[in-house]
């Protein structure tokens, strides 16, 4: 009977070590199949200045204390670059403010731009830069999605507060189809 005992536990050591080892494989694998981030092929800057509304998020730590009604301006300064002012609601009622910077890496092909809430004089340091990737856009620009190259944040913006539903599903669907984790997505409250 003890014998027996320990040729099962070799088997389950046997099959938990092989179950093990296969790991790093199949999550390769599954890593693989996942299509990689590309922002959307031309980004016509003045036309995505103005006002976007918050439409659903990844949840993060710099936007905690966002209970409700974040939107962001973007307005297109004489350098190129562009004044980025996020707002949102807090709990208690007040307005939080964070303003910044962005700037295009490269041409207009691809959407590709950088943006910086730290000061100005550290602008300097690469790591006060973060990736800020339009993923989709729709062709009237009134539907945006945002992100970064290894999926980490994910922004939905609309035109307007409530987005237009079939537009937003379908725009949901794209993301699921460019391999993002819809089950993250959290939705903002106007």
């Amino acid at each position: 009977m003890q014998a027996g005992r320990r040729g099962a536990r070799r088997a389950l050591t046997a099959l938990a070590l092989g179950i093990g080892l296969m790991m790093p494989v199949a999550t390769g694998w599954a890593a693989d199949s996942v299509p990689p981030v590309t922002p959307v092929p031309a980004l016509d800057v003045p036309r995505y200045m103005g006002v976007w509304y918050e439409a659903a998020k990844y949840p993060n730590r710099f936007q905690r204390e966002c209970a409700r009604g974040t939107f962001a301006t973007y307005d297109l300064q004489t350098d190129g670059r562009v004044t980025v002012t996020n707002r949102c609601v807090r709990a208690d009622g007040v307005m939080q403010e964070a303003v910044g910077v962005a700037r295009q890496v490269g041409s207009p092909s691809p959407a590709v731009l950088e943006v910086r809430f730290a000061p100005a004089w550290l602008s300097w340091l690469p790591m006060v830069w973060g990736d800020y990737w339009i993923v989709d856009l729709d062709e009237a620009y009134t539907l945006a999605a945002v992100s970064e190259p290894r999926r980490e944040y994910l922004w939905v913006l609309s035109r307007t507060p409530v987005p237009d539903p079939v537009a937003y599903q379908a725009l949901l669907e794209r993301l699921k189809a460019k391999g993002y984790d819809l089950t993250r997505l959290e939705v903002s409250v106007p």
